[in-house]
């Protein structure tokens, strides 16, 4: 009885832990800046918001670039959470589609992808937001409060 007992525990155990495991595995795919994104690879996107995914952990502007050529293509540029967003003063309705906007962060490592990490947010009125980056190039608070004193 005893030893039916312990087995039993031991597989219940052994269930919640892989359940566990599941559940606590996308919080394990959560990535460093540097894991993603080229601190030597800045970069300004300048463009109009085609798609906004407001959503956890991270935002994502869509945005269609002009190149050179007259040729267009969309960028995916990471932002911090929506929650830190909007502490920074930067609402979801501030980037619907065909916002024209100015961005400043960091490339993708992988330069084939056409994907960055924003740092700042610039409107054409001039306000400039703080993204909440994770990585390399965050103001301090004084810089902070400047940045993020224009809402949009």
């Amino acid at each position: 009885m005893k030893t039916q007992r312990t087995i039993r525990l031991t597989m219940i155990g052994g269930v919640l832990s892989l359940v566990a495991f599941v559940y606590a595995a996308p919080l394990v795919a959560h990535h460093a800046f540097g894991a993603e994104f080229d601190r030597d690879a800045p970069v300004r996107l300048q463009g109009e918001v085609v798609k906004l995914e407001w959503v956890n952990p991270h935002t994502w502007i869509h945005l269609e670039v002009a190149n050179d050529d007259g040729t267009a293509e969309v960028w995916m540029v990471e932002g911090g959470t929506p929650n830190t967003l909007l502490r920074r003063g930067l609402r979801r309705d501030c980037l619907t589609p065909g916002t024209e906007i100015i961005v400043d962060g960091y490339q993708a490592k992988d330069h084939s992808l056409k994907r960055a990490n924003g740092r700042d947010v610039t409107f054409t009125d001039g306000n400039k937001i703080f993204m909440g980056s994770s990585g390399t190039g965050a103001p301090d608070d004084a810089q902070r409060k400047r940045v993020a004193g224009g809402r949009c």
